[in-house]
């Protein structure tokens, strides 16, 4: 099951594999104190996609789209996350304010139908 949390939440057992999904490191987190499988940032949108939605809720749905395609040609970047749940639960963590309007989001909902098929 793939699930997501912010990187300020605590870790738990249940999160089971967890992986960072933001281009840029969280601020105010020691990278040794994040539990961690791996950073992928490859997966997070590109540096332009993130500047031009700027976390703007009107272009939510223009953002999905774009991210979508990013993530289509870029398989090598979310293999990973494939493989680990495969295995077992997998937690993507974020780092934006933002619970409704995330890229982790469409991130999660992306792989779930790459796991379905």
């Amino acid at each position: 099951m793939l699930k997501i949390k912010r990187v300020y939440e605590s870790a738990e057992a249940s999160d089971g594999v967890r992986f960072l999904v933001e281009r840029l490191w969280p601020r105010g987190i020691k990278k040794e104190s994040l539990k961690m499988e791996e950073w992928l940032k490859d997966v997070a949108p590109s540096g332009g996609l993130r500047s031009w939605y700027g976390h703007d809720p009107r272009k939510w749905r223009e953002f999905q789209k774009r991210y979508r395609a990013e993530l289509a040609g870029n398989p090598n970047a979310w293999g990973p996350i494939v493989e680990a749940a495969g295995r077992g639960d997998v937690t993507l963590l974020y780092s934006a304010r933002d619970t409704k309007y995330n890229s982790a989001l469409v991130l999660k909902s992306f792989l779930e139908k790459r796991l379905r098929k």
